[in-house]
Formats: structure tokens, C-alpha cells, sequence
């Protein structure tokens, strides 16, 4: 740990203990404070470690630091979501995945910038996948409707989509290695089992891929795909993680210069809006 990082450690729990009384935590006072908050004694006892070794965490010596010991004294200091993964990463520690049990409400800010993003696709999903938002162009576009409650499920059952993926076959694996370097992420996540399970049982192609146990990293993509009302269109994926959801990832469809996509996909949505006659 750099010295930086051990005087800022050292400023923060101070800081975090400071705020909190013995009522606070449950705690009989026990006489007068020369300071006000939390002695270090007690985040001790709080957290279940020894007195020594959190007074050595406090004063950031060069001490051995595991995650389970840091969510102790977490959760002894009460600390928030974000301080928490400050305090990883002044421990020098990678900061843990979200906790499960987050709100799933999306934002009327996030979904203004969904809908804003037409005549363009856009597609907001969650850790297992699931479809949080759309915009009505990937509607028209992709052929989601309201069965569609699940991204991965939807690539390998439902027919229209996957007629319109003129390069299905080809990123099938990737598409499944991915999910699986997500799946990795949350190991004792039950949701993913679910999603495992549940299409495995009616896609035999999906668990042929999946029995494969190959692994790949969300990247910048292509997509091609065949549209019946105004032909091929082809898009530039972008792929972008939510700030205040980390597991929620919005992916931004652009259409790729040079190949009249932009305005096929604005003549679809002409089509679509128009009054019937």
C-alpha cells in the first residue's frame, strides 16, 4: 500500500468512526469521550476483530487485508455502497460486485435518454440479462414485443429475431461466452441459474454453446441484420455500463456510415408512425 493511500485510509476510518456514537451501534456509552464518535476498541468488537489489528488498519501499516475483514469493519462503520468500495481501494483491494436487492425502478431520466436515442436502438438490461428498456426502434427494428423479458433468451427463441441476424450462427458462441464471463462474476447468484435453466430446456443449441465453457469480454461490435420492410441495416453496438448500476449495461446502436442504414431504419419509423389509411 503507497503512503498516500495509508494517510487516506487513515483520514477515512477516522472520519467514518468519528460520525457514529455508541447509540448508534447499539453500545453502552461507558463514561466520558475526550472525542466524539466510535473508539477504535469498539469497531473492534463491532467488526470481530482483533483491537491491534484494527488500530494497525487505521494507522495504514503494511498489514495483511481480506474482503471478508473489510465488509466486517464496513459494516461495523455503516458504511454506504460507495464508501465501501472506497475503502477496497485504499486497502488495495478490488472493490466487491453490487449487492443483490438494488432497485430495479429505471429512471424517467434514463428512459428519456432510451427513447431520445430513437430512431436508433437502444436496449437497457441487468446483470441476468433482462430487458429493463427499450425504445420503439428496437421494436421495429430487432422485432422485440412484449414476450421479450430476456436479451439472451430472446437471441436463440424468438423466430423473428433470430430470421433477422444475418450472422446468428457466426456469433452464437460469442454471444453466450459473454453472458458467461458475466455469469462469473456473481457465482452464488441463483438469478443466472435460472436463466441457464430455463433455456437450456428448450434450446439445445444454446447448450451445446454453453457446454463449451468458453469465456469472452463485452467489446465494441457489429451488428448486420435484415429487415423485411426496408433491407439490410447494419449498426455499431456500443456497449456502456450505468454509473449508479454497474450491473446494468445500455447498449447504443449507431447506424454504420456509408451503408444507407440511417436512413432505411428513419424510413421504417415512418412506416411505423404512420396513421393508417
Amino acid at each position: 500500500m503507497a503512503s498516500e493511500s495509508r494517510e487516506q485510509l487513515r483520514d477515512f476510518l477516522r472520519s467514518r468512526r468519528a460520525r457514529l456514537s455508541p447509540a448508534d451501534v447499539g453500545m453502552v456509552a461507558g463514561g466520558r469521550r475526550r472525542t466524539p464518535g466510535l473508539r477504535r476498541e469498539e469497531v473492534a468488537v463491532l467488526a470481530g476483530v482483533g483491537v491491534s489489528w484494527y488500530t494497525w488498519l487505521e494507522q495504514g501499516r503494511d498489514i495483511t487485508v481480506s474482503a471478508e475483514v473489510l465488509d466486517a469493519v464496513g459494516t461495523a462503520l455503516r458504511l454506504s455502497e460507495p464508501e465501501r468500495e472506497h475503502l477496497y481501494l485504499l486497502a488495495g483491494l478490488n472493490p466487491p460486485r453490487p449487492r443483490a436487492g438494488r432497485t430495479t425502478a429505471v429512471t424517467q431520466e434514463l428512459r428519456q435518454l432510451i427513447d431520445a436515442w430513437s430512431p436508433r436502438p437502444a436496449i437497457l438490461h441487468d446483470r441476468y440479462w433482462n430487458v429493463l428498456a427499450v425504445n420503439d426502434s428496437t421494436r421495429a427494428v430487432f422485432g422485440y414485443d412484449e414476450t421479450d423479458h430476456n436479451c439472451l433468451i430472446t437471441f436463440f427463441t424468438n423466430a423473428r429475431y433470430r430470421d433477422a441476424q444475418i450472422h446468428w450462427a457466426s456469433i452464437a458462441p460469442d454471444v453466450v461466452a459473454s453472458f458467461r464471463a458475466d455469469v462469473a462474476h456473481f457465482p452464488e447468484d441463483p438469478g443466472f441459474t435460472r436463466v441457464i435453466d430455463d433455456l437450456s430446456s428448450v434450446s439445445p443449441e444454446f447448450a451445446e454453446l454453453w457446454a463449451r465453457h468458453d469465456v469472452a469480454a463485452h467489446a465494441q461490435a457489429v451488428k448486420a441484420a435484415h429487415h423485411p420492410e426496408v433491407g439490410d441495416l447494419v449498426f455499431d453496438k456500443t456497449t456502456m455500463v450505468v454509473a449508479d448500476h454497474p450491473d446494468w449495461r445500455l447498449e447504443l446502436f449507431n447506424p454504420r456510415p456509408g451503408t444507407e442504414t440511417a436512413e432505411r431504419v428513419d424510413r421504417l419509423m415512418r412506416i411505423r408512425l404512420a396513421p393508417p389509411a
